[in-house]
């Protein structure tokens, strides 16, 4: 009796077949999931599929679809790039031939789909190895229902097994997600890299050159630097972002570069990676203590600092609420004489010929003013500047910075957030497992909160740092709204005063009275002039706190 790899197709107007006498052209097909550098599985693949071909009587030649780094669970044979591309050309070639099933397919939809490819193209497939030795399935002849069989229990047990290596992968990933010091494998967190065990496994250490820049961008930040400021600078010393840089240290090619953002560096700055512990969908991992499960031995900060850079970014967020996005110098400087309330740029749009005005605000607070200014904004702007840059241009900024010392409470909160958040989740569970698993995780989230209770706080202190820069060379470089943060900083404050014939002309200084509120800057300004009178003052002379 013949078997079903001996059974010659009947004649296809569309098709010409090769005979049983002719040697069959067949292509190799080899996959791999995940493509390492010390893998021999393409390797081993290739050999298996030239001994199978060959005692076949199949000529593979140089025909060979090698889909490295390609998931069969994610994709169908037709999507793979090389294997695709040879489905869409069936006129070259007889036979595929795969090592294992389970290189061609991981579920019954697609091999179905395959075996439909195949009988219509009249095509073999080989699995040159498995649990019953070689398989040859030959659709060749569309009458043989056998081939049809074999296909749909293969194809059976290859979606079971793609669901037993799912939940074997996903189950030790929990497992060793509650691994202090041991790394899963993903994308290391921004500064760390991944670094071998001496007993197997990986853990996360400091990444130097990572390091580096997060340490830059904490600095900036703790000296004054907006987040739109730092991102800016980033961008434009070609820093790689998170992503592209993951991308470069595992080898790939950056065909387009990911900019930096505000979200990227606060997401960042934001992330308990940083003090080393694990964290998963946003939340830290959390061990049957309710206490935090550590990712590394060389965590990036400490905890003090942490909550000291997560306070700066807090204030930042708070003064949120101050208009910027107008492009007024002067929002918060310029106040009007007649009522002593704020301007507002009036940018005259719609207006052609007619320049930006600051004028009295006082309609849109609902008052009446007995006599409101307008202004030439350019005007005011220049002189405002100028005379800014006169009285504290040449002055050294510091800035100070508050220590926190240890706090437990912003953890204390953290973690009491996400007690309520678990709370909320009682009584879904309807298994016996479940609600055991449910009251563990409620019973360590409270164990921790009584473990951060009892911890004593270490008062903040004061430090006074020394920038090295003066207001002038901040100035330069920031844009108007860091220009206008550093005028209301310094309680500047501009009165314009009723206008003068011929004023339309140009700025009448009379007009406009310019003063530096701030008790800081009052004493330090008139003796920086003083000293700048003499000619006697240098870098050390002129720091004044901001």
């Amino acid at each position: 009796m013949a078997t079903s790899a001996q059974v010659r197709a009947p004649k296809r107007s569309t098709h010409s077949l090769t005979s049983m006498s002719t040697q069959l052209r067949g292509v190799s097909c080899l996959r791999l999931s995940v493509m390492r550098d010390e893998t021999t599985s393409p390797e081993r693949q290739r050999a298996a599929n030239d001994s199978a071909a060959a005692s076949l009587g199949i000529d593979l030649a140089d025909r060979e679809a090698v889909d490295l780094g390609v998931s069969a669970s994610k994709t169908t044979p037709f999507e793979r790039p090389e294997l695709g591309s040879w489905l869409k050309r069936p006129d070259d070639y007889d036979a595929l031939v795969f090592w294992r099933f389970d290189r061609a397919i991981r579920s019954m939809d697609d091999m179905h789909e395959l075996a439909k490819w195949a009988r219509e193209h009249r095509k073999m497939i080989v699995f040159a190895e498995g649990p019953g030795g070689r398989l040859v399935l030959d659709f060749r002849n569309p009458l043989d229902p056998m081939a049809q069989l074999m296909v749909t229990l293969f194809a059976f047990a290859a979606e079971m097994e793609a669901q037993s290596i799912k939940e074997r992968v996903t189950s030790a990933q929990a497992a060793m997600r509650l691994m202090p010091l041991r790394w899963r494998g993903s994308r290391a967190p921004y500064g760390y890299k991944p670094e071998k065990l001496e007993g197997g496994g990986w853990t996360l250490v400091q990444d130097p050159e990572a390091v580096a820049v997060i340490e830059r961008i904490i600095k900036a930040l703790l000296t004054g630097e907006t987040v739109n400021s730092i991102v800016l600078a980033l961008n434009e010393a070609g820093e790689p972002s998170p992503s592209d840089y993951w991308a470069t240290y595992k080898g790939r090619e950056v065909e387009e570069r990911t900019p930096w953002s505000a979200t990227t560096v606060t997401r960042i700055l934001r992330s308990e990676t940083l003090i080393g512990w694990k964290v998963s969908r946003g939340k830290p991992v959390r061990d049957s203590e309710g206490a935090p499960v550590l990712a590394t031995r060389e965590p990036i900060l400490t905890r003090a600092e942490f909550d000291e850079i997560g306070a700066v970014l807090d204030g930042r967020s708070a003064t949120q609420s101050v208009r910027r996005d107008t492009n007024a110098l002067l929002l918060g400087v310029a106040f009007c004489s007649g009522c002593g309330g704020k301007m507002y740029l009036n940018r005259q749009e719609g207006r052609p010929g007619q320049r930006p005005t600051y004028r009295c605000g006082a309609t849109s607070r609902h008052v009446r003013c007995p006599n409101p200014m307008n202004i030439r904004a350019d005007w005011v702007d220049d002189y405002v500047t100028r005379e800014f840059l006169r009285i504290l241009g040449g002055l050294e900024i510091t800035s100070t910075r508050v220590i926190p010392g240890y706090d437990p409470q912003p953890e204390i909160d953290a973690t009491l957030a996400e007690y309520e958040d678990h709370m909320a989740q009682q009584g879904r569970q309807k298994s016996s497992a479940a609600k055991a698993a449910w009251q563990r995780h409620a019973d360590a989230l409270d164990a921790r909160l009584a473990e951060l209770e009892s911890r004593e706080a270490i008062a903040p202190r004061v430090e006074q740092i020394r920038t090295g820069r003066t207001y002038a060379e901040r100035w330069v470089k920031a844009d108007t709204a860091g220009r206008r943060k550093m005028l209301t900083h310094a309680g500047a404050h501009l009165t314009i005063k009723p206008g003068t014939p011929g004023g339309w002309r140009s700025l009448d200084e009379r007009r406009v009275e310019l003063e530096i509120r701030h008790p800081f800057f009052d004493g330090a300004a008139d003796a920086l002039m003083a000293l700048e009178g003499e000619g006697a003052w240098d870098n050390d002379q002129r720091g004044v706190k901001a």
